[in-house]
């Protein structure tokens, strides 16, 4: 008991003097779940809550551009900026100036290219029943086609998500007026209101449930994202710090003296991995306590923690284990310090970009979706999401517990037979 306790003593004055190691490990993950945690929420906050600015120029002196622009300012969707003395050509330059994301131009012939259009469906229908109508020749316009500009910073899936709002406004508009030219066509003098109001408002709904394998009321919001992804980003960043350590024991001759005491190799390496798991358990109470208690006061939402806590201690210990075997092999093959950091830090950044840490994996191209089934962090996350947003059970987890637990036990061979070729054990 004496020789353990001396061990765990000697690793954690080791880790006490990593100044840059604790560094990494516990100012970093910190820092990086308060700022892109802020950066994500307002995101959200900006497609789901706040009003998106709008330039519109109307240049139709009808009454179907300023309907459409009336709807546009009751959706409570955008905060429209009216210049209708903008010209076209010049839209593009205003737009820059002006600091806006988006502008919307409805040209001169809007009014009447609908009321063509809807004059010409009319008739057809008309035709098809068999009744008689006016067929008094017109001037006929073609469909009108309005122009969306957006910055080139803008993302493509957000223009296009904007660009369907103004097209289900403009169905509104379109089926209003055919609904009128029916009626004139047909010469009722009175229209029914309650018939336009039917089509035009009877629409299938569609109500968004949150897919979850239990009745838990968590939300899936930036902070149920960000918080236990980068805490994993975190764990495995110990390589920096127990990589570093173990080759520098590995080049001064440490592992070779300890050969020399009443001790066994086994009891230094055990104290080296229970020193770190409890390491990546700080890290991770750490950033917890952060989502649940500093972040709802910045206005972020709040950290909700599973209920299935045996579970949740589980995957944290299963995934602590995994990033402390990854950073003994590291410090194993790396044979210098400056490669078990640089290589270390670099792995772990390209385990994180394939694995859904910087990016989400369904975003990927199937082939990379395919190579992050070969990221521990990968599997980490997939263990962390099926507890904190998908209400998941112990039968959720068995892929997360046995691609995870097969990691473990390759790092561990590879230290072993690695430190055993070169004597040390």
């Amino acid at each position: 008991m004496f020789k353990l306790f001396s061990s765990l003593r000697k690793e954690l004055l080791l880790l006490i003097n990593d100044k840059v190691g604790l560094a990494l490990m516990f100012v970093m993950p910190l820092l990086l779940v308060f700022i892109i945690t802020i950066i994500q929420d307002s995101a959200y906050k900006m497609v789901n809550e706040n009003q998106i600015p709008l330039l519109v120029v109307n240049q139709d002196k009808g009454q179907e551009g300023r309907k459409l622009v009336n709807l546009l300012k009751k959706s409570g969707l955008f905060k429209i900026d009216s210049q209708d003395a903008i010209k076209q050509e010049a839209l593009k330059a205003e737009l820059l100036a002006r600091g806006k994301m988006i502008a919307l131009y409805i040209p001169a012939t809007f009014s009447a290219g609908l009321e063509s259009n809807a004059e010409d469906v009319s008739g057809i229908l008309m035709d098809d029943l068999g009744l008689e109508h006016d067929t008094t020749a017109r001037e006929k316009f073609s469909m009108p086609r309005l122009a969306f500009y957006n910055d080139p910073v803008l993302q493509e899936n957000y223009s296009y998500s904007i660009m369907s709002v103004i097209q289900s406004y403009m169905s509104v508009i379109e089926n209003s007026l055919m609904i009128d030219r029916m009626y004139a066509n047909m010469d009722i003098p009175e229209r029914s209101e309650k018939l336009k109001d039917r089509m035009i408002s009877n629409r299938v709904g569609i109500d968004q449930i949150v897919a979850s394998n239990n009745n838990s009321t968590a939300i899936p919001n930036s902070t149920q994202h960000n918080v236990p992804a980068w805490t994993i980003f975190a764990m495995f960043f110990m390589v920096v710090s127990l990589g570093s350590n173990i080759v520098k024991e590995r080049i001064n001759g440490s592992f070779l003296r300890l050969k020399t005491m009443p001790t066994t190799f086994m009891v230094v390496m055990f104290s080296k991995m229970a020193i770190y798991v409890v390491v990546a358990a700080l890290q991770v109470a750490a950033t917890f306590s952060m989502g649940v208690w500093i972040l709802p006061k910045l206005g972020l939402p709040k950290l909700t923690v599973p209920d299935n806590i045996i579970a949740t201690i589980a995957v944290i210990f299963i995934s602590s284990m995994a990033a402390v075997s990854y950073a003994l092999m590291i410090g194993a093959f790396a044979k210098t310090e400056q490669q078990a950091n640089g290589f270390g830090a670099i792995s772990i950044i390209i385990f994180g970009a394939i694995g859904g840490i910087l990016v989400p994996t369904f975003v990927m191209p199937g082939f990379m979706q395919f190579f992050s089934n070969f990221s521990p962090l990968h599997w980490c996350l997939d263990g962390f999401y099926v507890l904190f947003l998908k209400g998941g059970s112990w039968q959720d987890l068995r892929m997360v517990f046995a691609f995870l637990g097969i990691f473990i036990v390759f790092c561990q061979l590879a230290t072993y037979f690695k430190l055993r070729l070169e004597r040390i054990i």
